[in-house]
């Protein structure tokens, strides 16, 4: 009878066992799949759809400017001296040509103050055809001791130095033209003012004001 009891105690108590493990089983196969390990991302790279900001581009003239004659709107051209590169690759080449117009001439006439010149670059047409429409200021020119540029972007003229002040008296107490009394070609510029004079074949340093999208424009637009 002991036996009996036994034997069926120690059937309850494997079942048991058994069924604790089948539990078990089916729990640790409901469980969900861990995540997959995360990998680093690769770095984007720089954006290669736009020229940034600040970008330089180096222009020779072609038209000549002078606060004497240049008026508002006035067109001027150029030529790219320096290839624009962005990420290795060429943008703008040598040789493009630039567009701009004149947005303000100031010949000063009085002894203080100097002349100057506002330019406003617009556009950029490559050799192909292709065209960037563009916003930038002119930061620097290749004649630094003729010409001079404000933080605003205007090319500033030599003013009048002494002797011309001296000049300028001794005609107005003659009362003659003032060509007549500084002779020469320095007279006649300060009886018309000393002007800010552009020559063609100046280098002309400029640096773009907003970011200059490389979907070039038709040809013509």
């Amino acid at each position: 009878m002991k036996k009996s009891i036994l034997g069926i105690t120690l059937a309850i108590a494997l079942g048991a066992v058994a069924q604790n493990a089948k539990t078990t089983m089916v729990a640790s196969n409901d469980r969900p799949p861990a995540p997959p390990t995360t990998l680093a991302q690769p770095v984007a790279s720089p954006d290669a759809s736009a020229l940034p900001i600040g970008t330089a581009i180096r222009v020779k003239l072609e038209t000549p400017l002078s606060t004497s004659t240049s008026k508002f709107g006035d067109k001027f051209n150029g030529r790219v001296t320096e290839a624009v590169m962005l990420n290795g690759k060429t943008i703008i080449p040598v040789g493009a040509s630039l567009e701009g117009i004149v947005t303000r001439s100031s010949s000063q006439r009085r002894i203080k103050g100097l002349p100057s010149m506002d330019l406003r670059p617009n556009s950029v047409t490559l050799p192909d055809g292709q065209k960037y429409v563009i916003n930038a200021t002119i930061v620097d020119t290749s004649t630094p001791k003729a010409l001079t540029v404000s933080d605003e972007g205007s090319i500033k003229g030599k003013g009048h130095d002494r002797a011309d002040t001296v000049e300028l008296g001794v005609a107005t107490a003659l009362g003659t033209g003032i060509g007549a009394a500084a002779g020469g070609l320095k007279g006649s510029l300060i009886g018309a003012g000393i002007g800010a004079n552009i020559p063609s074949g100046t280098e002309l340093i400029m640096q773009l004001d907003h970011p200059v999208a490389l979907s070039a424009a038709p040809a013509g637009d």
